[in-house]
């Protein structure tokens, strides 16, 4: 890889590391690539990115970020996972070392925050954004649908009642 490869490479995750509300670090020994197909596939269906990185590289470019904290978790074979959205990746990554030991989250970051291992595994099981918004939806419908049910059901039960004396 020469210098302009690099450089276009430490832009790339400069970029990634400033547009992500959520880095999730991993440490990658022995995946197949049909393994780490999956994975990205994974990732990608839930609009998340996973990178194998280099070390030297990742630590360039987490320079004035806000994921700078994360420097220290750079160290052996690593891989990131980031996405627009905070939960995402935790939930794509943790479901994934349920299934294969060959990968293991080390830490991460949500925004300015330092997260365990632990604390990403809490994470994880939170509902997406997607489902607190139906869940919010739901709510604000099962007012006016109950309102709607009994102002409905004085009539309809009149009409049940005639319909039964013909």
């Amino acid at each position: 890889m020469n210098r302009k490869q690099k450089k276009e490479l430490v832009e790339s995750l400069h970029n990634t590391f400033l547009n992500s509300q959520s880095i999730i670090v991993t440490h990658i020994n022995g995946l197949t690539v049909s393994e780490t197909t999956i994975l990205r596939s994974n990732m990608r269906d839930a609009n998340c990115k996973f990178k194998v990185t280099k070390n030297k590289i990742v630590k360039l470019a987490l320079k004035k970020t806000k994921f700078e904290y994360l420097d220290s978790l750079f160290a052996g074979p690593t891989a990131i996972g980031s996405s627009e959205d905070a939960i995402a990746p935790a939930k794509v990554l943790v479901d994934f070392t349920k299934e294969s030991e060959k990968i293991k989250i080390i830490g991460g970051g949500v925004d300015t925050k330092s997260l365990s291992v632990d604390e990403i595994s809490n994470l994880a099981s939170l509902p997406s954004l997607d489902e607190v918004r139906s869940k919010l939806i739901g709510l604000l419908m099962a007012g006016p649908t109950k309102l709607v049910r009994t102002l409905k059901e004085p009539p309809s039960r009149l009409a049940r009642i005639l319909a039964t004396k013909k």
